[in-house]
């Protein structure tokens, strides 16, 4: 290869490993997002005040203080402010997560349960095989926003995120899920959409 082709192979390679790199860095977090809104007055304008909303169940749970923690932050990025003595609104968020246990396709690896027998010069063998199927956890999760007008005591808007994957740490993924939720609020498009948010790895 002459020098030309040399440095040119060389610089493919730094192309190629800065771009892997940037990609195991990050990953994508998928939500399926349906939202409605049904304001009775004007929407909210930036700074409009709310405060959070717990049914008995969520009321001593610790895991929801952390939800409505990482929820101020995305309800702030739509012009939110918290502030429960003077709120307009109230906010409820419920995470419902399931875990499942996935197995490989039995036609992939595996084979189905059955006899052998095998013969040769140096004697014969006769058995039983069966398959063999370790399964993988696999986590799906479901996001629902209520936000209720105070003063009228009805709900003026509705979301709801799901999603599912492998990967176990759900506080990692929620963020991703708020924004996903929240995304055209206080409008948000009608229908469902997928709405893919990068985090890091």
């Amino acid at each position: 290869m002459n020098r030309a082709g040399k440095a040119l192979a060389s610089a493919l390679m730094v192309v190629v490993s800065v771009f892997l790199t940037a990609c195991s860095s990050m990953r994508i977090v998928d939500s399926d997002v349906t939202a409605f809104s049904a304001w009775t007055a004007a929407p909210p304008a930036p700074g409009t005040p709310y405060r959070f909303e717990r049914l008995p169940s969520q009321s001593t749970a610790a895991q929801q203080d952390r939800i409505e923690a990482l929820a101020t932050t995305s309800l702030s990025k739509v012009g939110m402010t918290l502030s429960p003595l003077e709120a307009r609104y109230s906010v409820q968020v419920l995470l419902a997560t399931d875990i499942v246990q996935r197995y490989p396709d039995p036609g992939f690896g595996f084979g189905g349960p059955g006899v052998f027998a095998t013969g040769g010069s140096r004697g014969s063998s006769f058995g039983l095989s069966f398959p063999m199927a370790f399964g993988q956890a696999y986590y799906k999760r479901s996001l629902g926003i209520l936000m209720r007008d105070l003063t009228s005591q009805k709900v003026v808007f509705e979301s709801r995120a799901l999603h599912d994957g492998v990967w176990n740490d759900g506080f990692a993924v929620l963020p991703a899920m708020l924004d996903a939720a929240l995304l055209g609020f206080p409008q948000p498009p009608a229908g469902s959409r997928r709405i893919n948010v990068e985090i890091p790895r």
